[in-house]
C-alpha cells in the first residue's frame, strides 16, 4: 500500500466568478518527483498554495503525510512558489542565515546548502543584483535548508541555463532517494520527461490525468502528442499545423 505525501479530496477553490480548481483528488506518493503540468493559467500555482495553507479551499479537504491538513505538519515543508522570496539588500549567505535563525538551525547547514546549489562563491554581492538563474538558486536554497520531507517549487527552472537545470535534476534526484517527496509545476514537456516519477496534467482548474507518463504516453508517438491531445482534443496538432 501507498504512502502519500499529499492528497485532496473534491477540492476547489474560485474567486468571485471566476473557478481556478475544481474537484481536484490529488494523489502524490511519498518518495517521488510529481510534476504538475499545464499551461499558464491552468491553476497550478494555486493548487501548490492551497496544499501550503496560503489560500483557503472553497471545497474539499487536504491531507499531508497521511494527517489532516494542519499548520504545524508545515514544519516538514520547504517551499519556493510565485517567484523567489529574498531580501534584495542582503547576500546569499545573509539571506540563508536569516532563515536558518528561524529554522533554528546553524551557520554550517547554510554554509553547505550554498555549496549544493552552487551559490557558494558570490561573496557580499546583493541577492537584488544576482540573475534570474541565481536568484532561482537562492530560492531553492532557502527551500531546501531544513531538508524538509517534502519540497514544493514552482517553476524552478525559470532563468536556468542548461548547466544549472542539469544540476537541478540531479539534486532533486538525489533529494528523493533519502526518501524525501517533491512537487514541481512546469510547462516544459522535454525537462519534466527527464525528471519525472509522476505527473499531473491540470488544464482550467481540473485534473486531466494523473498518473505516471508511461501510461499518459500510451498509444501516442510522443509525451507532446499525449499532451495536446489529452488537453485540447486528438486533432489539436493536426489542426495547428
Amino acid at each position: 500500500m501507498l504512502d502519500y505525501a499529499v492528497t485532496t479530496s473534491h477540492l476547489s477553490k474560485q474567486f468571485k466568478d471566476n473557478k481556478v480548481i475544481n474537484d481536484i483528488n490529488l494523489s502524490v506518493p511519498s518518495g517521488c518527483i510529481y510534476a504538475l503540468l499545464g499551461p499558464n493559467g491552468a491553476g497550478k500555482s494555486t493548487l501548490m498554495s492551497l496544499i501550503l495553507g496560503l489560500l483557503q479551499p472553497n471545497t474539499g479537504k487536504i491531507e499531508l503525510f497521511g494527517q489532516p491538513w494542519h499548520r504545524n505538519l508545515l514544519r516538514r515543508v520547504g517551499a519556493s512558489i510565485n517567484g523567489p522570496a529574498f531580501y534584495g539588500h542582503l547576500s546569499a549567505d545573509e539571506n540563508l542565515e536569516i532563515h536558518a535563525r528561524l529554522l533554528g538551525l546553524n551557520a554550517s547547514d547554510v554554509a553547505k546548502i550554498l555549496q549544493q546549489v552552487g551559490l557558494d562563491n558570490t561573496g557580499g554581492k546583493p541577492a537584488g543584483q544576482f540573475s534570474t538563474g541565481m536568484k532561482s538558486r537562492l530560492a531553492l536554497g532557502i527551500a531546501l535548508l531544513s531538508e524538509p520531507d517534502l519540497l514544493i517549487l514552482d517553476e524552478p527552472q525559470n532563468g536556468l541555463d542548461p548547466e544549472g537545470i542539469y544540476s537541478l535534476r540531479q539534486q532533486l534526484r538525489e533529494y528523493v532517494t533519502k526518501g524525501k517527496t517533491v512537487i514541481i509545476s512546469s510547462h516544459q514537456l522535454g525537462e519534466i520527461q527527464h525528471i519525472a516519477d509522476h505527473i499531473g496534467v491540470l488544464h482550467g482548474g481540473y485534473l486531466k490525468y494523473q498518473g505516471t507518463i508511461e501510461e499518459l504516453e500510451r498509444g501516442h508517438e510522443s509525451l507532446e502528442e499525449a499532451y495536446f491531445s489529452l488537453v485540447y482534443g486528438k486533432n489539436y496538432l493536426g489542426n495547428a499545423s
